[in-house]
This record gives C-alpha cells, structure tokens and sequence, in this order.
C-alpha cells in the first residue's frame, strides 16, 4: 500500500502541524511498526526543502517539488504528484487538501475555529479568509476519513461541516517525548538559557503562535499587578504575534516603562532543546483560549514539570483533567491575576499540580496516536 504525505509542514521552524507529522513519522519508523513494513510505504512529498532530521529508510521516500507558492504546491503539484505515483490514499494532516484530487483522502483537521468564529481568527488576508474556510470544508466533505484530536474537535466537525460521524476517528495527541521527564545536569544550561532571553530570575511562562483567541493582552494585564507585588518575577512569551497591531508588544512596552524594568519578554521562536528547559524553570505556564481543538502546549508543559493554568473550556478541561488551575472567563483580569498569585504563593499547590500534570501526559502516547492512525489509513483504502 502507498501512502502520500503533504510533508510541507515539517519545512523551516515547526509549530503544531508540524510537531504533529514529525511524531508520527517517528513512531512509525520504530521498532514497534516493523512487522507491517511490508504491507505499505510513505511517499513524503516537500515544497522547497526535505529537512535533515526526516527519517530515512526503507519505510520512507522523499520527494521535493520545488514550488514556492504553498497554494500552487498543494492544489496542483502535490495533487499531480500523488496521481502519477498511483497513492492509494493521500494524508493531508494539515486542515486543506488538493481541490481538484480525485484519489482518496485522509484529512486531519486539528480544530475548526476558522469556520466557528471567523471574527476571532487573524487572517493573513481576505484570500485566506474565503479559502481557508471553503477548501477545509470541501476537503473534509470528500475525505474517506477525518482524523481529530479531541471529542470537542468531532462533535464541532459533525455540528459544523454535517459529515457522517462513523468517518471521524478521534486521536489524542501527546506531549513530545523530548519534552518530559526531568533535566539532569540542567541548572547550568537553563542559566544559559535565561540569560540569553533575558530572563533574570522567576518567571511565567507562555509559548504558541499569539492570536486574539488566546487573551494574552488579558494575560500580560493580568501579570503587571504580580510584577508590582513580585519585582523578582518576568513573564517571557514566546511566539509570533498575529493580533492586529502588534498589541502584544505594545503592552509589554508599557508595562515595562511603567515598572522600569523588563517585566515582559517575548521571542519570536523558542526550539524543543530550550523549551524543555523552560518548562522544567518556570514558576507557572498559562495557556488561555477561547477555542482549541486540543491545546498540545498545555500538555508539552505538564510533562516538562510546569505547573499549568488553561481555561475550562473548549478542549482544554478535556486535556488538561484535574491537574490545572483552571479560568473560567478569559477575558477577567482579575481572575487570571488572582490564580497566578494564588499558585505561586503556594509551594504545595504548586508541587500538586506539576505531580498532577505529569500524570496526566502521562495517560497520553505518540505510540498510541500513530498506531491508531496507521490503522484507520489502511482501513481508509
């Protein structure tokens, strides 16, 4: 059997769709898949660049397509491509799929907030408003199988795109192996770490693409009356910023001329190797939003040891279970002022929650995710 792969995600810094297919090419070439390498093989197909770290076996072929348009790649080549080397279902793991392909589809759609608050989602540009939406729902109408990450994410997808239940199959995440466990030897690099992103002592933390729906104005607001309280703690968020006016920014910079010092930080970027460092530092992570299809930060966290706060809502109280603080309006400053205060000035609340949490990720498995979606692709044909 042949499998094609819309690999253009694993190109240039990763972010979730990314993260996603890289773990689970990585189970799938482990030892545990071995015994069905026989019965199939991936076609990864790549837009400008095949990345170093994929993984190269038997198990595997890596084409490049050298196309710069990402609209281009996915809707002509990547589909001409798969015809010409007779896929027997081509896995899209990114919301989209070649328009025009007539061959069988695995689609994954992580979550839907395009399509159930548009208002909330921060468009690149009035094209990728009516595209992004039109194409996701096309493509999932025309799918053999839709995977989705949590039962908020199917019940949404059943709601919203009216597609047969029994051709969605539910597949949690996990956090990446990397990330979790403890840090040996790690008090020097994670000095290292803090001094390079300026980080002087305790600190918040919040790492993800920065969009509306994530309340970090809300976040940032909240954390200027613990910089007051605390002179000794920073926030540091990582990740770009894609709210309307670089509000984030903006905030952090007042609030830093106000306190006189650098009470907010935030990077662009932050790679796996720091990150796990981070998580393991952190006096708290806080990961809000309005609408997640899984929230995988929340969890990459609670492995790393970091004690969590998330909103009870959307897919986040399903992920998170009981080992976080959780908020119950995103947008009360206060609220989100009063649970920051309350878990770090409380070293037993604290020491529950990273015991909780790494409990929780524990119950979650990349394994489990690749043998789950392996299966349903081979059922699919």
């Amino acid at each position: 059997m042949f499998i094609g792969i819309d690999a253009h995600n694993l190109e240039g810094k990763r972010t979730g769709v990314g993260r996603y297919l890289y773990n689970l090419l990585h189970e799938w070439q482990g030892a545990s898949f071995k015994f069905q390498v026989s019965s199939f093989k991936f076609i990864l197909y790549f837009k400008d660049e095949i990345p170093a770290d994929i993984p190269k076996s038997e198990l595997f072929e890596s084409k490049l397509l050298n196309v710069g348009s990402t609209a281009k790649f996915v809707h002509w080549d990547l589909a001409r491509a798969a015809k010409k080397d007779k896929v027997d279902v081509l896995f899209c793991p990114g919301y989209i799929a070649p328009i025009c392909y007539q061959g069988k589809i695995a689609l994954t759609l992580h979550d839907i907030s395009y399509e159930v608050y548009p208002e909330q989602f921060d468009w690149n540009s009035w094209a990728d408003k009516i595209l992004l939406k039109w194409v996701s729902k096309k493509a999932a109408q025309k799918a053999a199988i839709i995977f989705t990450i949590s039962e908020f994410s199917r019940q949404e997808i059943i709601k919203h795109y009216r597609v047969e239940p029994q051709k969605i199959a539910l597949i949690p995440l996990a956090a990446d192996p990397l990330l979790a466990g403890d840090c040996p030897d790690g008090a020097e690099k994670i000095s290292e770490v803090k001094e390079r992103l300026g980080v002087k002592g305790k600190f918040g933390f919040y790492i993800s693409s920065i969009f509306s729906r994530r309340h970090l104005p809300e976040i940032t607001e909240a954390f200027r009356g613990i910089a007051k309280e605390h002179p000794d703690y920073q926030f540091l968020i990582g990740g770009r910023d894609y709210t309307l006016g670089w509000a984030v920014d903006k905030l952090a910079e007042k609030i830093n001329q106000e306190l006189g010092r650098k009470a907010i930080l935030r990077v662009d970027f932050i790679g796996d190797s720091e990150l796990k460092l981070l998580y393991s530092a952190c006096a708290f992570f806080i990961w809000l939003s309005d609408y997640e299809g899984f929230g995988l930060p929340v969890l990459e966290a609670m492995a790393g040891g970091a004690p969590v706060l998330t909103s009870d809502g959307s897919s986040l109280k399903e992920v998170a279970g009981e080992a976080a603080l959780l908020i119950k309006d995103n947008s009360d400053v206060e609220e989100i002022y009063g649970a920051m205060k309350r878990l770090i000035g409380d070293e037993n609340l604290r020491r529950e929650l990273i015991r909780k949490g790494r409990e929780q990720a524990a119950r979650f498995s990349w394994e489990k995710c690749a043998k789950g979606t392996l299966e349903k692709l081979l059922i699919s044909n």
